[in-house]
Order: structure tokens, then C-alpha cells, then sequence
């Protein structure tokens, strides 16, 4: 990427003042959030052993946006985006204060949950909101930098969350989180609440509306889209994530450090994918971005499943993260454009909640046969799933036109 448009998409920060504290709330909370998950990860292994606590944990962190995307979803619509964002990193700092006296892996994964409400609200508001802060001609970039900055964190909250846990255990991680989504809450709390949204959904009843989300998306080609083919890939994404903690400290011996390495490779790569996604969209059709990042994910998990030792499968994961952080940035524009502000809330937490849901399945499968196969067999099945997203992706997204307003 040159020097000029790295200016130019960092320079949206710079002249959109909400934007910019969105930007940095985001940072700082979301360098804690990696930095905690692989103490949250490390505490449960070493407590149980077991792929099926882990798959408890991570099941347990995403399943409340589950059921908020079920039976919540209008709220993001109908009440502050603002205030359901504060409100969700007020709560998400209270549990991780809470994590360090923790006396059982059942408790963790209780305290999991509960923090999972908060990011069950909180990111729906955040890309429903977004095309509000926004020019449209902006929005690809700002999905990026979204999304490039959450990676950011992903890239370096793993590695040094392993050296920390390594050579002090989690509690510390779990205060640090905390310490972040307060700082993110008072960032959060300078950003106009109307320049978050057009104005509150009228609502004609709870369930009414929440069937309307459900419907809308049901409807519009480019929804459908994103709910069939991402669904796909979270089966995939299930296995890579609840196998890899295995196979850094099992197959490759690397331990706390190495699954480390994994986790913030994917994140390095993450970045990569989301800052680089502007600029391949402004040469290439979506619908040729979207299914060919996902093919790339396939192939480089398919190659991070026989690889040797894991300084070659963080390369893989590398790979694997920069497309998948493409392929993201294509899911949150089909949606952002796909849908009208009035309805983007429910449709984001629908979409999200299926999401989820199909993750959580899939962390359900993942972690007994983890324990049965193994994980360098859990991550090959996590290839194939892989490419059968991007064949739908491939078939499905030449259909998908943007909301006509």
C-alpha cells in the first residue's frame, strides 16, 4: 500500500472527530480483550485439560449474542446506540474485575457468558451506527480501519498475553482488560449520540419488530447471502479456534508462547486483510473480493493442518487471517448497504446471532473431536468447510444489490 493511501485512510480519523474516538475505543479495548482471552484459554487448559471445557469457554463467551440476536435485536434499533455501547463496556469491565477471584473453571466460563451479553449489544450498535458517521464513499475505509484496528489488537494482545500469563498467570490480563473497556466507555461517552443513528425505529410491538428483522433478511438477496455463506465459515472457524490451543502445546510442543504466536499471527494477518480490503475493493468487484479471500483461507488452513512445526503454521495462520479480514470487511458492507437504518440494527444482530449460533454447534463438535482426532485433522475438515463457503459465496454474491432507498 503507498504512503499516499495509507494518508488517506488514516486521514478519516483524523477530520471525523467521533470517528476518531470510535477508532481509539476500539484499540484500547480490544488490546485488552486478546490480551484476557489468551489468559481465559491458558486458565481453562491448565485447570482442566479438556476440548471440551475450552469448547465450554469460547461456546460460553459467543452464545449470549445468540440469544440477544433472537430476542433482542430491536433494542439496537430502538433505543441509543450510544448508550447500549457504554453501557455493554461498563459491563464487560465489572465481569473481567471479577475474573481474578474466580475459584473454578465452571466459574470462568459463567463469567464468560455474562460478558458475552455485553458484546452481544455492542457490536451490532457499532456497524449498524457506522454508515451514520460516515460518507457512504468512506465507509469501505471505515469498516477497514474498524476492523484493522480490532486485528491491531488481535495481532498483539495474543503474543504478549502469553509471555504475561506465562510468567505471571491471568489475573493480571483479566485487570488489564478491565482497565480498558473503562477507558473505551469514556471515549465512547464523547461520541453525539444522534450522529450514531437517523432517529430511534418507531416501534409497531417487541415481537412485530423483531420479525421484521428476521424478515427482511429472509428477503433481500444480499442478506441472504451473508447468513448462508458465513454460516458455512463459522463451522470452519469453530475448529481452528477450539483445536489450536492443542495444537500449539500438544503437536508442535511450543506451549503457552506458541499458542501465543497462532493467535497473533491471525491477528497480524487480520490487519493486513482489513487495511488492504479498501483498496482491492476499489480495483475488484465484491463479488469477486468476497469468495476469493475465502478460497485463500481454505487453502492456508489446508497447509497449516500438515505443517512441520509452529513457526510454519503461524505463517499459514497468517495467511489465513489476511483474508478472512477481507472477507469480513465484504460481509459488513453487503449488510451496511444492504439494509436501511431503521431496520440495520436488527438485521446486524440477526445475522450475527445465526452466526454465532452456528459457531457455538460448531465448538460443540470441535472440541470432543479434537479430543478423538486430533487437531491436525480437526483443521483439515476446517479446510473443506472452508471451501465450500467460498464456492457459495462465489455462486451467491453476483446476485446482491444494495438497498434501494
Amino acid at each position: 500500500m503507498s504512503d499516499a493511501a495509507v494518508a488517506r485512510r488514516l486521514g478519516l480519523v483524523a477530520r471525523v472527530p467521533s470517528f476518531r474516538l470510535l477508532f481509539l475505543a476500539t484499540l484500547g479495548s480490544g488490546f485488552g480483550t486478546w490480551l484476557a482471552f489468551i489468559g481465559l484459554a491458558i486458565d481453562v487448559k491448565d485447570r482442566t485439560d479438556s476440548g471440551a471445557w475450552v469448547s465450554a469457554l469460547l461456546i460460553a463467551d459467543v452464545l449470549p449474542a445468540v440469544v440477544i440476536g433472537l430476542l433482542a435485536g430491536p433494542l439496537v434499533d430502538r433505543l441509543s446506540r450510544k448508550g447500549l455501547m457504554v453501557g455493554a463496556d461498563l459491563l464487560r469491565a465489572a465481569i473481567f474485575a471479577l475474573l481474578p477471584f474466580a475459584g473454578s473453571a465452571a466459574v470462568i466460563v459463567a463469567l464468560a457468558a455474562l460478558a458475552g451479553i455485553g458484546t452481544g449489544l455492542f457490536r451490532p450498535a457499532v456497524y449498524a451506527g457506522l454508515p451514520n458517521l460516515v460518507e457512504d464513499e468512506d465507509l469501505p475505509r471505515a469498516n477497514g480501519l474498524i476492523q484493522g484496528v480490532e486485528n491491531f489488537a488481535w495481532a498483539i494482545g495474543p503474543l504478549l498475553g502469553g509471555a504475561l500469563v506465562a510468567a505471571s498467570g491471568p489475573d493480571l490480563a483479566y485487570w488489564v482488560n478491565a482497565g480498558t473497556f473503562l477507558v473505551s466507555a469514556l471515549l465512547l461517552s464523547g461520541i453525539p449520540a444522534r450522529v450514531l443513528q437517523a432517529g430511534t425505529a418507531e416501534t409497531h410491538g417487541h415481537w412485530r419488530d423483531l420479525l421484521e428483522g428476521f424478515t427482511f433478511v429472509l428477503r433481500t438477496q444480499a442478506l441472504v447471502t451473508v447468513l448462508v455463506v458465513w454460516s458455512v465459515f463459522m463451522l470452519a472457524s469453530a475448529g481452528i479456534n477450539v483445536a489450536e490451543v492443542f495444537l500449539a502445546k500438544d503437536t508442535f510442543h511450543s506451549g503457552d508462547f506458541g499458542y501465543g504466536l497462532l493467535v497473533g499471527a491471525t491477528g497480524l494477518g487480520l490487519v493486513l486483510g482489513s487495511l488492504a480490503a479498501g483498496p482491492l475493493l476499489d480495483r475488484h468487484p465484491l463479488a469477486r473480493v468476497y469468495p476469493g479471500s475465502i478460497f485463500l483461507v481454505a487453502l492456508a488452513v489446508a497447509a497449516g493442518a500438515i505443517a512441520p512445526n509452529v513457526w510454519i503454521a503461524a505463517g499459514c495462520v497468517l495467511v489465513v487471517g489476511a483474508a478472512n479480514g477481507a472477507a469480513v470487511v465484504c460481509n459488513a458492507l453487503l449488510v451496511q448497504r444492504g439494509s436501511p437504518d431503521a431496520l440495520r440494527g436488527r438485521v446486524f444482530t440477526v445475522l450475527m446471532s445465526s452466526s454465532f449460533g452456528v459457531l457455538a454447534l460448531g465448538m460443540v463438535v470441535s472440541g470432543p473431536l479434537t479430543d478423538a482426532v486430533g487437531p491436525r485433522w480437526v483443521w483439515g475438515t476446517a479446510a473443506a468447510l472452508a471451501g465450500l463457503s467460498a464456492t457459495l459465496a462465489l455462486l451467491m454474491t453476483r446476485r446482491a444489490q444494495p438497498y434501494a432507498t
